[in-house]
């Protein structure tokens, strides 16, 4: 199950490092604390939403009934427990998380796995649909299940109330689970970011209950409490008072209602019930510091938190502080991205966001977080300097009317773009509103409601209000310092009165922000037309094909799924692969071009230019294929048109963004190898393209190759020819009424007609069998990933069989390593099948567990694999993929996104836009028999990768 407590990170930080929460450390006792003013709740309570309806059985339990019909035929099922790991004793911590996996593990209803077993019949996928979190204050059960089967539907509120408070807690499974929660520990962690949060937590949780009660508990513990503790946790806390059921979805209220009162209301509370207390963090007056390094952490990270005590968004006020602070983040977002993109930007990357403290792990704590990644150790304290500048920018002088009237015109645009798709509001959308309801109290608006009130808020809002309410975000109490580094670098750190130093002075000398957008039109002229030289119309799909007078190739498919969305990609033969073995450094960095604006646009000012619009488009070059992909409004899709046209022919070349993106990537590359899954990573990548020069990882050395002129060349000729293009359009249009963009823009394009292909470069893995071992890391923590490969005879029926196998086996080897040998937490099972360049399939089998069950857990999914050869899948799990496969296209087909992919793919393999229709023939083909011919074909092991990881001998 995942697991809520594992700490958040930003944007790109989150691919380079993990960013802990931070809280703090007890202030000096001759000063008392100073309490951060809390958000006035003044204003009137925001109406619940008319649609919803809320009921308390007399035991207490409260439920949320809303009828949805999108998606249809489905529901969206939750239970939500009010309790956390605050709630467990000294001696059973890490139990409410271990409670949660045992509700999967028996029930007086439903005895073992028979829970996961019956829904994956029905076509509920484990992981992907059924699933549970555990956090400090909350433990939430989330059951997808189809709702036109009215015995399956029913059952999934047995289920709800079997977990609620029937939960059988059999000793010897609680005996099996216990290393499955071990390798949980295992495969979120071992590794820099938990060495770092150890080091961290008592720091940012000092003083407090959360200091003591991680969710994932002590391994002591886990591993050896008795049976009655646990059983005393469900007892005392799974109680209905503390409970909700939620239920959205395309069902009859009424029946729901009835359906919750016969399967909820013989549940009790305990006699002399514990009380349910909540729990703070304390404040401080003068800010903390913390400086932490670790041998494996690959990059110099400071970050400065400003805390608020902020509560549930409940009145109008509060509405619409939440409006500007959204606005906020909008506009001191922007300055920091505009500061990123020059050449003499302090930092690699800076972000500072005013949100829930660490995603909302904290209760009643928000927090302004300003975080900067620098070059170097020694860069840091400028890095810092630079981010928080900004910080203090805004507090002294306040966004400009320019910036304001910018973020205004992006609300209206978002809140437009949401209204009109009310009725379109997915299930899941509505459970999490009345979530939060339940678990903290948060108000749950209507979409009219929602409309009306950011209107009414943006027609009186001004600038002053703005700025009065940024600068309340800089506090000078409550604020928190945190460095992560690497060990090699720690002596060019700045010390903790550095630190201090550069919080106190970061806003000497600053100056009032100076706007740069362009007032321009995106186009100088507007293209001369083209024609559309031919129309075919296939009914069977609703599509709509045309060939205009360039050679351009357009593919429409109009919908109904989203009311204000329309949805686009175009591919062309080609790509990075017809560079020169001299070149194909800088062509394949030729997406940066793209990246650094259009014209005379850069990113920031495009951005500004684009505000007010819901439109997004950008040009991409991969190895085989070149082309453009977006997404619009129907009331924005000429500027969408505009911007292809542009990215096409008028590219910009800006040396500035181009040498920064470089740097950048010099300085990530230089420390990869800190990182043990780095160096994994690279080994996998250098062994599966058998050391092709074209298919190797990046060195410093090829960054030195890279050239602005030749990527702009480069980038300038993929996209002289649009003859070979084909779009494909997908969304709420009228074919008729986009017929002139398509003539205009897209019609007008340079065509060459020069009839190109892609070249094969070879990038293929080696034949027969491999096996290499990294070793690389500090801790007990071994990766696995096990490839079957081969050449491949690509097609619908071919894939439809491997599909099934792989469905089949990943049942079993999740019983098999995680059930049965306890090695394991989640072990996955991946299948890749490519066409081109050359048709390939690849399985392959990976997982994470302890160094010294490496051998013999290979060896355990490799006789899973025998048993595959040797019988086939079991029926029972066929009729699993069936169900769940059948039930994923159901859904699918009611997807802009499905069809956009499919009917791309179909086109670029050159196969039947019809291909959909058989697709229920195909899965109902598979049997026992054809899964053994598929795995003594696929699974031989003829040409079998063993790939693995283990710390350093």
């Amino acid at each position: 199950m995942k697991n809520h407590h594992q700490i958040l990170t930003w944007g790109l930080v989150a691919l380079l490092f993990a960013q802990p929460a931070i809280a703090q450390q007890k202030a000096p006792a001759k000063k008392p604390a100073a309490k951060t003013v809390q958000k006035a709740s003044t204003g009137a309570l925001i109406p619940n939403d008319p649609n919803v309806k809320i009921g308390k059985l007399p035991n207490g339990l409260t439920y949320y009934i809303r009828k949805n019909t999108e998606p249809k035929k489905r529901a969206e099922l939750y239970l939500a427990n009010k309790i956390g790991s605050l709630m467990e004793n000294d001696d059973q911590q890490g139990l409410a998380h271990f409670t949660e996996h045992m509700a999967f593990n028996g029930t007086k209803d439903f005895p073992k796995n028979e829970i996961i077993n019956y829904l994956q019949k029905a076509g509920v996928r484990f992981g992907a649909d059924l699933n549970a979190y555990t956090g400090f204050n909350q433990t939430v059960y989330q059951l997808p299940i189809p709702t036109d089967s009215i015995e399956v539907f029913k059952t999934g509120f047995k289920i709800l109330a079997n977990w609620a408070g029937k939960v059988s807690m059999n000793g010897a499974d609680i005996d099996s689970e216990r290393g499955v929660i071990i390798e949980e520990d295992r495969q979120r962690g071992k590794n820099a970011q938990q060495r770092i949060s150890n080091q961290l937590l008592p720091f940012l949780l000092a003083n407090s209950r959360y200091e003591k009660r991680i969710p994932i508990g002590k391994v002591d513990i886990l591993n050896n409490f008795t049976h009655d503790k646990i059983r005393s946790f469900y007892a005392d806390w799974y109680r209905p008072n503390l409970q909700a059921v939620i239920a959205v979805g395309d069902f009859d209220v009424n029946e729901v209602e009835n359906l919750i009162k016969a399967n909820f209301s013989d549940l009790s509370n305990p006699k002399n019930a514990k009380p349910r207390l909540n729990y703070d963090l304390p404040d401080n007056v003068q800010p903390l510091v913390k400086i932490v390094t670790d041998k494996e952490q690959p990059y110099n990270v400071a970050q400065v938190i400003y805390k608020h005590h902020e509560g549930p968004t409940k009145t109008t006020a509060d509405f619409k502080n939440d409006l500007i602070q959204s606005m906020i983040n909008n506009m001191l977002g922007a300055r920091l991205q505009e500061i990123t993109q020059k050449g003499n930007a302090p930092f690699l990357f800076a972000q500072s966001n005013y949100a829930p403290y660490q995603g909302g792990l904290v209760w009643g704590i928000s927090a302004l977080q300003t975080i900067a990644v620098a070059k170097t150790a020694g860069g840091l304290a400028d890095a810092l300097s630079a981010a928080l500048a900004e910080n203090e920018r805004m507090a002294k002088f306040g966004f400009t009317n320019s910036e304001f009237e910018t973020v205004k015109k992006k609300v209206e645009a978002g809140i437009e773009k949401q209204y009109k798709e009310k009725d379109k509001t997915k299930s899941a959308v509505y459970v999490n509103q009345y979530l939060e309801n339940f678990l903290v109290g948060a108000s749950m608006p209507s979409a009219d409601y929602n409309y009306n009130e950011t209107k009414k808020i943006l027609q009186s809002l001004t600038l002053a209000e703005v700025n009065a309410m940024a600068k309340s975000l800089v506090t000078q109490t409550n604020q928190v310092i945190v460095v992560q580094a690497p060990e090699k670098e720690a002596k060019d750190l700045p010390t903790e009165a550095q630190l201090l130093a550069v919080l106190k002075n970061a806003g000497n000398n600053v100056k009032p922000y100076v706007d740069n957008a362009v007032n321009k039109p995106l186009l100088a002229t507007k293209p001369a037309a083209g024609k559309i030289v031919s129309e075919s119309k296939n009914d069977k799909v609703g599509v709509t094909s045309l060939t205009l007078s360039n050679g351009v190739k357009v593919v429409l498919k109009p919908t109904d799924f989203k009311n204000d969305q329309v949805i686009f990609y175009s591919f062309a033969k080609g790509g990075s692969s017809l560079a020169s073995n001299n070149d194909y450094q800088s062509a394949e960095n030729a997406n940066l071009i793209a990246q650094s604006g259009v014209g005379e646009f850069n990113p920031t000012q495009l951005t500004k230019y684009l505000a007010g619009k819901a439109v997004s488009a950008s040009a991409y070059i991969n190895s085989e294929y070149q082309g453009f992909s977006g997404s619009s409004t129907p009331k924005d899709l000429e500027t969408a048109f505009q911007l292809i046209y542009a990215y096409a022919t008028n590219p910009r070349k800006d040396v500035e963004i181009f040498n920064k993106n470089i740097s950048d990537f010099k300085v990530i590359t230089a420390n990869k190898n800190s990182s043990p899954t780095s160096v994994y990573a690279d080994t996998v990548q250098a062994v599966m393209s058998n050391y092709n020069k074209r298919g190797m990882p990046t060195t410093l050395q090829d960054i030195d190759n890279i050239s602005l002129d030749k990527a702009f060349a480069f980038y300038k000729d993929r996209f002289a020819d649009a003859s070979g293009q084909t779009f494909v359009f997908v969304g709420n249009f009228d074919v008729e009424k986009i017929k002139p963009f398509l003539t205009t823009y897209l019609a007008s394009l340079p065509a060459l007609n020069r009839n190109e292909n892609f070249v094969d470069l070879g990038l293929n893995p080696p034949k027969g069998k491999v096996s290499k071992t990294v070793y690389k890391g500090l801790e007990d923590k071994a990766t696995v990933q096990l490839y079957f490969h081969g050449d491949y005879d690509y097609n619908a029926d071919n894939n439809t069989q491997l599909e099934a196998l792989k469905s089949a086996l990943e049942i079993k080897i999740l019983e098999r390593l995680r059930e049965k040998e306890s090695g394991v937490y989640s072990p996955g099972v991946q299948l890749s099948v490519e066409k081109y360049p050359s048709a390939h399939y690849y399985f392959t089998i990976s997982f994470n567990c302890a160094k010294a069950n490496v051998d013999k857990l290979i060896n355990a999914a490799l006789d899973e694999v025998n048993s595959f050869r040797q019988n086939g899948a079991t029926e029972e799990d066929i009729k699993k993929f069936k169900s769940e496969e059948l039930r994923q296209e159901e859904l699918s087909l009611r997807e802009n996104g499905f069809w956009l992919s499919y009917l791309a793919n179909r086109l670029k393999y050159g196969e039947s836009l019809e291909q959909v229709l058989s697709d229920k023939d195909r899965v109902n083909s598979v049997t026992v028999a054809s899964t053994k011919t598929s795995a003594q074909k696929y699974l031989s092991g003829d040409n079998y990768i063993r790939l693995v990881l283990v710390p350093e001998k």
